[in-house]
């Protein structure tokens, strides 16, 4: 499923889960922040791993 597949389900806890999926990953984040630790994403199909500094560097770019 992709983003428009799921803001149209029929089941009202799938149309949410989108948005609570983004509030965890933007959670995990903060917290990494605070506790100076890695995260992993996959971005484009491939895995990263985002630094606490890099997590800082991205947040005073936005």
């Amino acid at each position: 499923m992709n983003k428009e597949d799921i803001s149209k389900a029929k089941n009202p806890d799938l149309r949410a889960s989108l948005a609570a999926l983004e509030r965890a990953a933007q959670s995990a984040r903060f917290v990494a922040m605070q506790t100076n630790t890695s995260v992993v994403s996959v971005e484009n199909g491939k895995m990263i791993k985002l630094s606490a500094e890099q997590l800082r560097q991205e947040v005073c770019k936005s």
